[in-house]
């Protein structure tokens, strides 16, 4: 079901107006992109345009498909095709049994650092191009959005048959790997919300591919969190258990892990209730509420709570993520995290990258702005 109909958006709920609501929305998304504002995590070439990851100094699949949403959310196709016609340029992958994916990060001349892919790159550049397609309507290549989509999700799930390479999806539980190659996952890659609408758009044939894939995510997201802490691994084996990565981390509750509560939110507010999510949303408030309102006291964390001793990297992401889940949240701390989050500015230093990130989706769900197209 499309749950774009307009009702109160937890913002509105909580006495911000409508002109300051979409003041907010044109303020950072300007921020974001206009070159040389100290907020700003975007540049162009001739070649087109690109989201830089400032703490690695490079530019990642992550952070191209994170611009192409936002620029189709907030009705701008030049610069969705200017970061489309970039990634298309320097990311995609031609040979090999990689052919069809999307090297996951490139130096910010176009030099490739990977030559393989990493599945939350495809799945947000699929649903960002039907959105596009949507609401722009199909050009000439590159920007037939449309097509494009449907080949990306195409290899996704029939790589083997198109290149002895290996899906991003399991084929036997249908939930998204890591990275292909890998037998695990990560739980902040579950995007139920996306695949109801691939369900609706893929080829024909894949079409009841995606419906399971959706139901299984959800279920999958269920099994990731901590019982009481609401807290989920960066990694984690298909049935949730938290997976220590062979490069020594990702068992814990650090910077991936905090975009779970960006997903379910958002899948509440297109999808409707799932039954969990809320129980999940109101843990985490109630976690950090106990820790306190104040993002210098965010560190890293086990699953069941305990803190552990790495200092957030992304601390000001983490409060964006904390205020999001009171789309779906019963926590009485809910508006407090809404209101911190609307007090905090954009990150400005040289990791500002991901906080950015975070900060910009949560205001698009808070909003009522983060619509299907």
């Amino acid at each position: 079901m499309n749950r774009n109909d307009k009702k109160e958006s937890a913002l509105s709920l909580y006495g911000y107006s409508s002109v300051d609501i979409q003041s907010k929305l044109d303020e950072w998304f300007n921020a974001l992109f206009t070159i040389g504002t100290p907020q700003c995590i975007y540049g162009e070439d001739e070649n087109g345009g690109y989201l830089i990851d400032t703490g690695n100094n490079d530019v990642r699949t992550e952070g191209q498909s994170y611009g192409m949403m936002m620029a189709v959310q907030r009705n701008r196709q030049d610069i969705f095709d200017k970061i489309w016609a970039w990634t298309k340029k320097f990311m995609y992958v031609k040979e090999g049994r990689f052919a069809g994916y999307f090297a996951w990060s490139c130096a910010l001349d176009g030099t490739p650092n990977a030559d393989g892919p990493a599945p939350d790159g495809e799945e947000f550049f699929a649903m960002a191009l039907f959105f596009a397609s949507h609401r722009w309507g199909d050009r000439e290549a590159p920007f037939d959005y449309s097509a494009q989509a449907r080949d990306i999700l195409r290899h996704c799930i029939h790589q083997t048959e198109l290149t002895g390479g290996q899906p991003m999806w399991d084929p036997d539980n249908y939930l998204i790997r890591f990275v292909p190659d890998t037998p695990w996952t990560d739980p902040s890659y579950h995007l139920p919300h996306f695949y109801e609408l691939f369900a609706k758009w893929a080829d024909e044939d894949d079409r009841g591919f995606w419906k399971k894939a959706a139901e299984e995510s959800r279920r999958y997201i269920l099994n990731s969190v901590h019982p009481e802490t609401g807290l989920c691994a960066e990694y984690s084996e298909y049935d949730g258990t938290p997976k220590k990565s062979p490069w020594g981390m990702g068992n814990t509750y650090f910077s991936d892990a905090y975009r779970l509560m960006l997903n379910i939110a958002l899948d509440t507010q297109w999808f409707g209730e799932y039954p969990g999510y809320r129980k999940i949303a109101t843990n985490v408030q109630d976690f950090f509420a106990k820790i306190g309102f104040d993002h210098d006291l965010f560190y890293e964390y086990a699953v069941d709570g305990t803190k552990l001793e790495r200092k957030a990297l992304h601390p000001i992401g983490l409060g964006a993520a904390i205020a999001a889940a009171s789309a779906c949240s019963d926590s009485t701390s809910a508006e407090k995290w809404v209101r911190l989050f609307m007090d905090t500015p954009l990150r400005t230093d040289q990791r500002r990258y991901f906080d950015n990130d975070l900060c910009y989706f949560a205001l698009l769900i808070l909003s009522g702005e983060y619509r299907i197209w």
